[in-house]
């Protein structure tokens, strides 16, 4: 049964993140970006109020790869985006269920953002963070766990924006959902990261991992995420060095991300083809499980992927942007979508009932279960950030999580977390970090992160960041 409430106050912050390493993913190197962080109030029905929170990176040329755009113009469109979000739900003054604030606003929002020249990818960011905060206040409000919460719909989870699961019981599908108490990293190699000590210019020397080979000792991590960049010989021959180094990982997974950095499905046909060829890839070609995004999102759901899809499924990430882009994603081959906080929760239950849905009619076919989600990551800070999308994927079912923030980023002093707030999050979350010096880290054991932690009241935080350390948005 949902749970109305009326929103009393949202307030938007931001702190500067200064990563540790130079992370590459397409047409970007980034080395510091802005955290926005979003602070909410609500009053339910009954008179209960309580206060929740979320976090997420301003990642440039993520949202928007307009390559005329700067990363600070990126920033300010992910800026207003959440200003127009806040506007308009604080400009609400009937009480909704958590699901009903969202879906009160999600056509309206793209509609404002895209008179300001924002994509439904930036426009939805803003009530995706909002969203997040929300459900935090309003599990916090009940005494609930987020696992608790959505297992129960109190968010009132339902089809008016998926008319392709007016038939689906969605209830009955969020009460199967049960999370596990831990979760396979999958390591992230960005296109500048260093392979081998030999690739090394300089030596950060802060007692983290700087190259791949030191990640697989440091980490006992199996699962790997490798960066392709769409031009085949180069992408040959830095996939042979990491292959050299994964063939001392046993039982290695690896996922492959385009990054949209293929000009057409043939061109990214061939290159899979090249990839199963060559001879020093075969062991890394038998442990790919799917690969993501290879298009442009302005082609990818104009294009017929099924030829590659054929030989490894392919799933969509960027092009992800309205909560209908999966379903026009299968007409065209794909088989699998990423879950992304950043996107908005509430559009990963959806394609996660989508998948359930879908399985279920394949199977009866006779075809198995070709549909999936994948857990993707836009490096997720250490706090509100982290802790919110690990609930979400592990909740969803997922086995493995890409996880690249606690590897570009020191811990909570790259993202300028005072000593009060470390020592917060660590006593708060025991097993999910761990103190290093002053610092405080993700904590990563033979591969896998401890979530046991995030099972408690509130949205996956038993704490909250220091707020008198941020900053107001800007220009918000």
């Amino acid at each position: 049964m949902s749970v109305p409430f009326r929103i009393l106050d949202i307030q938007l912050c931001e702190r500067g993140v200064v990563l540790r390493l130079p992370f590459r993913f397409g047409v970007v190197t980034l080395t510091a970006c802005p955290q926005a962080f979003v602070r909410v109030r609500i009053r339910t029905e009954d008179g209960r109020e309580a206060e929740g929170a979320a976090a997420e990176l301003l990642a440039p040329k993520w949202f928007d790869k307009n390559l005329a755009l700067s990363n600070e113009d990126n920033f300010d469109q992910l800026r207003d985006s959440l200003a127009l979000a806040r506007d308009a739900y604080l400009a609400e003054s009937e009480a909704h269920s958590a699901f009903g604030h969202f879906a009160a606003h999600y056509q309206s929002q793209i509609e404002a953002g895209a008179a300001r020249q924002l994509n439904p990818l930036v426009a939805c960011f803003g009530p995706a963070l909002i969203d997040r905060a929300l459900l935090d206040a309003l599990c916090r409000a009940l005494g609930q766990s987020f696992y608790a919460a959505v297992q129960a719909n109190l968010p009132g989870i339902d089809a008016r924006l998926a008319p392709d699961l007016a038939g689906f019981d969605l209830d009955a599908f969020l009460g199967t959902l049960r999370p596990s108490r831990d979760i396979a990293l999958r390591h992230t190699v960005g296109l500048v990261d260093a392979i081998t000590a030999a690739d090394l210019k300089a030596h950060v020397a802060d007692g983290l991992p700087e190259t791949l080979e030191e990640v697989v000792v440091a980490t006992g991590c199996r699962h790997f995420k490798l960066k392709v960049c769409g031009d085949a010989e180069p992408d040959i021959e830095r996939l042979t060095r990491i292959a050299g180094v994964l063939a001392r990982v046993p039982d290695c997974v690896v996922t492959l991300d385009g990054n949209e950095q293929f000009k057409d499905a043939e061109s990214a046909a061939q290159f899979w083809n090249r990839v199963q060829a060559t001879p020093a890839l075969q062991r890394l070609a038998a442990a790919t499980l799917y690969i993501e995004q290879p298009l442009p999102r302005a082609t990818a759901l104009r294009s017929d992927v099924r030829a590659l899809a054929a030989m490894r499924p392919v799933l969509i990430d960027e092009s992800d942007s309205t909560l209908d882009a999966f379903t026009q994603a299968i007409a065209c081959g794909y088989t699998g979508v990423s879950s992304k906080d950043c996107k908005g929760i509430y559009r990963s239950l959806l394609n996660a009932a989508r998948c359930r849905q879908l399985n279920l009619r394949a199977e009866a076919e006779g075809r198995g279960a070709p549909y999936f989600m994948s857990a993707e990551d836009l490096t997720t800070q250490a706090g509100l950030a982290v802790q919110q999308d690990l609930a979400l994927v592990n909740l969803i079912g997922l086995g493995h999580v890409e996880r690249n923030g606690h590897h570009y980023v020191d811990g909570f002093a790259g993202q300028g977390a005072g000593a009060a707030e470390r020592q917060a999050f660590l006593q708060a979350q025991p097993g999910l970090y761990e103190a290093a010096g002053d610092n405080v880290r993700l904590r990563v054991d033979r591969g896998r992160i401890d979530l046991s932690s995030l099972d408690a009241p509130g949205f996956a935080a038993r704490a909250h960041p220091d707020w008198t350390t941020l900053q107001p948005l800007r220009s918000a």
